[in-house]
């Protein structure tokens, strides 16, 4: 279970990425409640990359729980519908999730391989990574057929770590743009404000 980030969270995400490195124009979109919301144009891509940032007053260890909890952390993943644990070997997992979407677009579901690593600093990244064929398809849902992104959690010293929650995708089908203007915006921001406030319970 461990290096999970079930947090496939979004994967939960279904909207920002095609390929991470692609995105780094990144400017502030939204600050609220401590909460950082950026957004970078992604080259050939359609969908803007996100990026989430907030301090949490809770240690790494702590956080790292939360995000273990595969079934527990869909709790606080913003638009998580299902999320469940397909495999794990060693620092390596996949996740299954399912994304709500307002009626009638079609929810989408994404299966995320999580590659988990410790920093020298006492920190962790966690690297997401789209793996459309994994799994076959179920039926009605719009399997994401790219995502690449990553959790970063960094110890900032009396007992607060730094999450940072960053997330590129294309989420397959087709997404209206209102809808795909304000995801990018409320993943981040709804993901961590949730996270926080279970860590910091």
């Amino acid at each position: 279970m461990r290096g999970v980030l079930r947090m496939t969270l979004l994967a939960t995400a279904v909207m920002g990425f095609a390929g991470a490195a692609l995105a780094e124009d990144w400017k502030l979109e939204k600050e609220d409640d401590g909460v950082k919301v950026f957004l970078s144009p992604v080259a050939g891509s359609k969908y803007k990359a996100y990026r989430g940032v907030v301090d949490i007053k809770a240690d790494v260890a702590k956080i790292n729980a939360l995000q273990e909890d595969v079934a527990g952390s869909c709790k606080w993943i913003h638009a998580c519908a299902e999320m469940r644990l397909l495999k794990t070997e060693g620092d390596n997992s996949w996740t299954y999730s399912k994304i709500d979407m307002p009626w009638p677009v079609t929810g989408r579901d994404v299966v995320i391989h999580v590659t988990t690593e410790k920093t020298a600093d006492g920190g962790l990244i966690r690297h997401l990574k789209a793996e459309p064929t994994y799994i076959p398809e179920e039926k009605g849902e719009i399997r994401v057929p790219k995502l690449i992104g990553e959790w970063k959690l960094v110890p900032k010293g009396a007992g607060v770590t730094e999450v940072t929650y960053q997330v590129q995708t294309e989420p397959g089908g087709s997404i209206p743009s209102w809808l795909a203007n304000s995801f990018v915006v409320d993943a981040p921001m709804n993901t961590l404000k949730g996270l926080r406030s279970a860590a910091e319970k």
